[in-house]
């Protein structure tokens, strides 16, 4: 669920980014690459409608040219673009230059969805052609952007549509509900945190099951030293890798300061609200709700981050990449006054894990893409996970981690994806501080209440899902209604 990537978008950007990646490599594993005189995009529906204000041009450019989300510098990026621009020129997978007229060979279908006729569409789809030195066509292939991220070909969409695409992998945990993760755990006495981390094991470690299998999968499973250590150590210092990039990111945003891009001349204001928590420029009185301010500043700093095409992690997606981060920031801050670091630990990834579950159960059984349900899926989902974590760090029961996560996304249902100007700037980096803010509260309640409660869960995702395809497409990630048209001209 959680992947290092740069901004604006995750669907717009680090999608569209891995999408044109893999039609790269595939015509290089085809030998088509050097045979490749012109490639050919064309951007749908969403993709189409929000791609400028997203820099989905600038994320296909970099994946033709063969860079990955995750290793990237955001500080070579403008120079890249810039580069192929002014010299119609592009180095196809860093090697064959090919010519590429940006009006020519990028182009944005904004009254298209793809497939057009046929198939059930989807509102985030790329289709990529590669022509030889005759203009024949010598590949073509059509990515979807399924939201954190994530990417599907149209073949296996398709698929997998049709029961097809089984995953090999095993896990000893396997789980498709919140119902079905309250049932393992009480049957192995377990928490959640521990079942995924189990699972993960499993999945980093299936070359060696036959040695990691019978550990892992031995009723009673209590604690993480159960584990096979080198693959639990390995699964840790992959948590802490991304916490330690999440922690950069929340640092950059809140020494920052200045105009984001774009032209809305959002100003940056994670910065200086971290100046006056920080004493720099004292308030004057003593404020009970200050640790409130923090989240927010925290969440709000990642995503003016990410606004500016900074590297941040998708937690689950780049819109909602603050919230997850910044009750990381809270607990550590707030709730754990007076530990080491040592017994800090064990809480922070057990926060990870629980939320990653909570949003593997949003992936599988809704979405997060803000594109098809909503910002529901987007923030919404990012307070859920966070909610659920929250509880988990703190030791809260598996049934209060389920607790927190539903009333967290009860409380988002139907929250509409409007950005102004297409670009991820108003209302996202506020809603990221409102999110986080939420998840707070949505834990407490969780944690306060002994006598269970009346939604489930899966009945709320399943809600979430049904409420974003009843929305209309105006207000999913299209700017053309909402806020996005309803700007107050100053």
């Amino acid at each position: 669920m959680f992947k290092i990537g740069i901004g604006p978008s995750s669907s717009h950007t680090v999608g569209p980014m891995r999408a044109a990646l893999r039609f790269v490599r595939e015509l290089d594993a085809a030998g088509l690459l050097e045979k490749t005189e012109r490639v050919r995009v064309d951007l749908y529906g969403s993709l189409a409608l929000t791609g400028l204000g997203h820099g989905t041009d600038r994320a296909i450019l970099l994946g033709l040219m063969g860079e990955v989300p995750d290793t990237v510098d955001p500080a070579t990026v403008d120079a890249k673009i810039a580069e192929v621009r002014s010299t119609d020129w592009l180095p196809l997978g860093g090697r064959a230059g090919i010519s590429f007229q940006k009006d020519d060979d990028l182009r944005f279908r904004r009254d298209q969805m793809y497939p057009e006729a046929g198939v059930v569409s989807h509102p985030n789809g790329v289709r990529f052609t590669a022509f030889d030195a005759a203009g024949a066509v010598i590949s073509t292939e059509v990515f979807y952007s399924i939201g954190g991220g994530f990417i599907v070909s149209e073949a296996e969409r398709l698929a997998e549509g049709a029961g097809g695409v089984a995953s090999t992998r095993v896990v000893p945990y396997p789980f498709r509900s919140a119902e079905e993760l309250l049932r393992i755990g009480a049957s192995y006495k377990t928490t959640i945190a521990e079942i995924v981390l189990a699972n993960e094991c499993a999945l980093y470690g299936s070359e060696n099951l036959h040695e990691t299998g019978p550990r892992i999968r031995r009723p009673g499973l209590t604690s993480l030293a159960d584990l096979d250590l080198p693959l639990h150590e390995q699964i840790q210092r992959g948590i802490l890798a991304l916490w330690r990039a999440m922690q950069a990111c929340t640092r950059r945003g809140m020494e920052t300061e200045g105009v984001l891009p774009g032209g809305l001349n959002v100003r940056r204001r994670a910065a200086r609200l971290a100046r006056r928590l920080e004493g720099e420029e004292p308030s004057g009185r003593y404020d009970p709700l200050a640790a409130l301010d923090w989240v927010t500043m925290w969440a709000m700093a990642v995503n003016e981050e990410n606004a500016a095409g900074g590297r941040v992690v998708t937690a689950p997606t780049n819109g909602a990449a603050g919230v997850v981060p910044a009750i990381a920031h809270y607990y550590l801050r707030f709730l754990c006054e007076g530990m080491v670091e040592e017994e800090k630990e064990p809480g922070l990834l057990g926060y990870f894990l629980t939320a990653a579950a909570i949003g593997i159960l949003y992936k599988e059984n809704a979405s997060i893409s803000g594109a098809e349900v909503g910002c529901q899926g987007e923030v919404g989902v990012a307070c859920s996970m966070a909610a659920g974590g929250l509880v988990a760090a703190q030791g809260g029961t598996n049934a209060q981690v389920e607790h927190a996560a539903e009333v967290a996304m009860e409380h988002s249902l139907g929250m509409t994806c409007d950005p102004i100007g297409g670009l991820v700037q108003i209302p996202c980096i506020e809603r990221n501080g409102m999110g986080a803010v939420k998840a707070i509260n949505a834990s407490r309640i969780a944690m306060h209440e002994t006598e269970g409660h009346k939604l489930s869960l899966d009945q709320v995702i399943r809600t979430m899902y049904e409420t974003g395809m009843d929305m209309q497409s105006r207000y999913k990630e299209t700017s053309l209604a909402g806020l996005a048209l309803n700007v107050i001209e100053c």
